[in-house]
């Protein structure tokens, strides 16, 4: 008789299409642990190993030898066997973080007040100063482009149009 697999316990092997017992504790039927037992009393001994509050052993039937290779074919993605694609759950989408720059003052609110007054003998209003950080930072962005369309990491003079 050939063998599907060993007693988790025992070792002993299991062949294909034989009757085994499992825990019915999830953590011991994980892809990886998939613990099994050729007997109740391999179960048994089990439990000194890893103690559960409350669980029991499970009679089950190991597959034909058709059915494994079907298995494994599909787990390592074989062409043989047909399977759906995996379904990917793919996390929602992070919320956009405000840029803190995109609503930063950029100029120096008394020079330029102080450059209207010398030049006009005007006043200036403070809500003049975002529109004019908007304008600063739509050049600043084209600038910033230009330099790197050329290859450099240094914003120039020359860059300002």
């Amino acid at each position: 008789m050939e063998r599907w697999r060993r007693c988790s316990s025992c070792k002993e092997p299991l062949g294909f299409g034989a009757e085994y017992w499992a825990c019915n504790v999830s953590t011991c039927n994980r892809g990886r642990t998939a613990l099994v037992f050729c007997s109740v009393s391999c179960w048994d001994a089990h439990l000194a190993v890893v103690p559960h509050r409350e669980s029991w052993a499970v009679e089950r039937r190991a597959p034909s030898r058709e059915q494994w290779e079907h298995e494994q074919a599909a787990a390592t993605g074989s062409p043989k066997a047909e399977r759906p694609a995996p379904r990917r759950i793919l996390p929602p989408p992070a919320a956009a973080t405000p840029d803190p720059l995109a609503h930063e003052v950029l100029i120096v609110t008394s020079k330029l007040k102080a450059y209207i007054r010398a030049r006009s003998g005007m006043s200036t209003s403070d809500r003049c100063v975002d529109p004019l950080s908007d304008a600063v930072r739509e050049l600043a962005d084209r600038a910033i482009e230009k330099a790197r369309a050329e290859g450099r990491k240094t914003v120039l003079d020359r860059d300002f149009d």
